[in-house]
């Protein structure tokens, strides 16, 4: 399972960096997503300070749907599904590779973001590991999320929209939880402990990778 993992991780992420469409499309849709809220908000640094934490991650969610429908899509050949099912790997394999890469691309994204969401909104820093952290776990959980769901829509002519309509209510937790972790980190919420958002993001990520490796064999059958 792990060795089939490496190898469609390395698959997808060497796509990636041969056509680019992350770097050139989904990562210039997040920035433009900050600099949208950024002028809704107006220039007062004030407002924008205290919406960061939950401006990056909805930010995050919408360039993360991008980024998994870009996932989906490079399977998306006449016949290149069934090849990747008839190849002989671990189903479970082909879904840590596919998470995995989408993991790496959000966290290239996230980077960016964050340092938008420190420059732009003149927010600072008062937890780097929190914030690292909290990312790590949200990621996962939400590439974990956005894999599982795009297997299910594959086969669908409506996979452009159906996959946003299925994931992101499901992603909602990542979102609440992120972002008053983010608010702890940057020092711009309300005093208390970390523990049980950063908790809540790594069990929603472990349940769903879990969920991912026991049924994303008969979901690939199925689709």
């Amino acid at each position: 399972m792990w060795r089939d993992a490496v190898l469609v991780a390395g698959k997808d992420l060497r796509i990636e960096l041969r056509s680019r469409v992350v770097l050139h499309q989904v990562l210039p849709f997040g920035v433009l997503v900050l600099l949208l809220f950024a002028f809704a908000l107006g220039p007062e640094h004030g407002p924008l300070r205290q919406a960061a934490p939950g401006l990056f991650w909805l930010a995050v969610l919408f360039a993360g749907v991008l980024a998994v429908q870009r996932s989906v899509a490079v399977e998306g050949g006449e016949g290149t599904r069934d090849g990747l099912r008839l190849s002989g790997l671990d189903p479970a394999g082909i879904f840590l590779g596919k998470t995995v890469a989408v993991v790496v691309e959000l966290l290239v994204l996230e980077a960016v973001l964050a340092a938008g969401v420190l420059l732009l909104f003149g927010a600072g820093v008062r937890s780097a590991g929190l914030l690292v952290l909290a990312s790590l776990a949200g990621t996962a959980g939400m590439a974990a999320i956005g894999t599982l769901y795009g297997s299910l829509s594959a086969g669908l002519r409506v996979r452009e929209t159906l996959l946003p309509l299925l994931a992101l209510p499901v992603l909602a937790p990542v979102l609440v939880a992120g972002t008053r972790a983010w608010q702890l980190g940057l020092g711009t919420g309300p005093s208390g402990g970390s523990g049980p958002w950063v908790a809540m993001l790594l069990v929603f990520a472990a349940v769903y990778l879990a969920l991912g490796v026991l049924v994303f064999g008969p979901l690939q059958e199925s689709a």
